[in-house]
C-alpha cells in the first residue's frame, strides 16, 4: 500500500510535491497575495484544474460514465464560483485571462495548427466535403428525435426545434445563441435578450449531455473495437505517427506558426463572412495539402500542440468552468421534460452522424463525436471538454469544423424554418 501511495502523481509530480505547490498557491490566493494577470490565473487554473481532474479520473462512476476529469474540472470550478468559495478578485482575473486574454483562443490555435499540419495528408484529402454528410445527419437526427421526445412530454414542435434543438446544435454562445437571438428577434418579434434567456439553458444542458455521452462513446469503442478508429476518423488509413525528437527551438517555431495562422483567420474574417476559426482551419488545411510548409515548421507545430494539450488541458477546463459555465442557468433548466428533450437532441445527433458517417466510410464513433457531439456542445469550450472526455483530442480540427462551419449552417437553417414554425 505504501508503494502504491509513493507512485501517485498529479501533474507528473509526486503527490507530496504537488501538495506543496498547492499549499503555496492557496495561501497566496486566500491572503490576497496572488500575482495578477496571467501568472496568478494560470497558477490557480493548473493547480485546481489538475487536482479536480485527478479526482474525476480516480472516482468510480464519475471516471467511467460522467466524463472523468474533464467534467469535474469544469463543473467543480463552476461549483466553487456558485458557492462563493473563490475570492471575487481571482474569479475576475481568471475570467479576464480566459476572455480578454484569449487563453482559449491561444489553446485552440495550437491544437488546430498542430493537429492539421501533423495529420496524414491523404486523410485530409480523402475527408473533403464528405465530412458535411455526417454533420447533416446529426442535424436531421437531432430534429427528429427531439421533435418526437418533445411532443411526448408536452413541448410544441416549435419549442422543441427552435428553442431547444437549434441553440444546442448552433455552435456555442458567440457563434450560435447570440446571433440566433437576433435572427429570432427579427423574424418573430420580442427583444433578443428574451430569446437569449430561452436559448442559454438548452445550450448549457446540451453541453453537459455532450460531455457525458462522449465518455460513453469512448467506453463503447473499448467494448466494440470495430466501431472506432481510436482517434482516426477514416477507415482504411492505419498509420503510425512518426517518432519525433522533441526540440525546444522547434516548439518555439510551432508556437509562432499557431498564433500566425490564428492571426490570418482574424484578418480574413474582416471581409469573408465566416468565423475566424473556420477560416483558420481552411487556410491550415490548404497549406498542408499544397505541401508548402517546411518540415521543421510542421514538426514544431505538432510538438507545440502536444505540449499544450498535455500540460494545459485541465487548466483550460477549469477556466471554462469559471468564465463560461453558469451553474444557476444549468440548475434552472432542470425540469424532467426539458432534460428529456435536450437529451433527445444530443442522442439524435449521435445516431444521425454515426449512421451517416459509417455509410460514407468514417468510423461511427469518431463521426458521432466530431460531427455529432461537437455540433451539440458549446462551441470551442465544449469541443475541448468533449474531446477530453472521449480521450480523442487529436480530433480537434474536425471538432472545430463542426462547431464553426456547422454552426453557420444552423443559423442558415434557423432562418429558413422559422417562417414555417413561428
Amino acid at each position: 500500500m505504501s508503494q502504491e501511495k509513493k507512485s501517485i502523481k498529479i501533474f507528473g509530480l509526486p503527490v507530496l510535491w504537488f501538495v506543496i505547490f498547492a499549499a503555496i498557491t492557496l495561501t497566496s490566493l486566500y491572503t490576497g497575495n496572488l500575482p495578477g494577470g496571467m501568472i496568478g490565473s494560470l497558477l490557480i487554473m493548473i493547480i485546481l484544474g489538475e487536482l479536480l481532474g485527478w479526482i474525476g479520473d480516480h472516482t468510480p462512476i464519475v471516471k467511467t460514465y460522467l466524463g472523468g476529469g474533464a467534467i469535474i474540472a469544469i463543473f467543480g470550478a463552476a461549483f466553487l464560483v456558485y458557492e462563493g468559495w473563490l475570492p471575487e478578485s481571482s474569479i475576475a482575473t481568471m475570467t479576464t485571462f480566459m476572455k480578454d486574454g484569449a487563453f482559449l483562443n491561444f489553446y485552440i490555435a495550437a491544437l488546430i495548427t498542430g493537429s492539421i499540419l501533423g495529420m496524414n495528408k491523404k486523410i485530409l484529402v480523402k475527408v473533403g466535403l464528405r465530412y458535411f454528410l455526417p454533420i447533416m445527419g446529426a442535424v436531421v437526427g437531432a430534429i427528429v428525435v427531439a421533435g418526437l421526445l418533445g411532443s411526448l412530454v408536452g413541448f410544441s414542435l416549435r419549442d422543441a426545434i427552435l428553442v431547444i434543438t437549434m441553440p444546442i446544435m448552433g455552435g456555442g454562445m458567440g457563434a450560435g445563441a447570440v446571433p440566433m437571438s437576433q435572427v429570432y428577434s427579427e423574424l418573430m418579434g420580442n427583444d433578443p435578450a428574451y430569446y437569449i434567456s430561452m436559448l442559454v439553458p438548452a445550450l448549457a444542458l446540451g453541453n453537459v449531455f455532450a460531455i457525458v455521452l462522449a465518455s460513453m462513446l469512448n467506453l463503447l469503442g473499448n467494448k466494440f473495437p470495430s466501431l472506432t478508429g481510436n482517434g482516426q476518423l477514416i477507415k482504411g488509413f492505419q498509420y503510425k505517427e512518426e517518432k519525433q525528437t522533441y526540440d525546444i527551438q522547434k516548439m518555439g517555431i510551432g508556437l509562432l506558426a499557431a498564433i500566425t495562422f490564428f492571426a490570418i483567420g482574424g484578418l480574413l474574417g474582416d471581409f469573408i463572412p465566416l468565423h475566424p476559426y473556420a477560416l483558420m482551419i481552411i487556410i491550415v488545411a490548404i497549406a498542408k495539402i499544397a505541401d508548402i510548409i517546411p518540415k521543421n515548421v510542421i514538426d514544431g507545430a505538432s510538438q507545440w500542440y502536444k505540449f499544450v494539450a498535455s500540460n494545459w488541458t485541465l487548466a483550460l477546463l477549469f477556466g471554462i468552468g469559471i468564465a463560461y459555465t453558469d451553474l444557476n442557468t444549468v440548475l434552472e433548466a432542470l425540469t424532467l421534460q426539458y432534460i428529456l428533450t435536450v437529451f433527445g437532441v444530443v442522442l439524435g445527433a449521435i445516431i444521425g452522424s454515426g449512421l451517416i458517417g459509417k455509410l460514407v466510410g468514417f468510423y461511427p464513433i469518431e463521426a458521432a463525436i466530431t460531427a455529432g457531439l461537437c455540433m451539440a456542445n458549446m462551441g470551442g469550450t465544449g469541443d475541448v471538454a468533449v474531446l477530453s472526455a472521449s480521450r480523442r483530442m487529436e480530433l480537434m480540427p474536425f471538432a472545430q469544423i463542426s462547431s464553426r462551419l456547422g454552426g453557420a449552417l444552423i443559423l442558415l437553417l434557423a432562418g429558413l424554418v422559422i417562417p414555417f414554425l413561428a
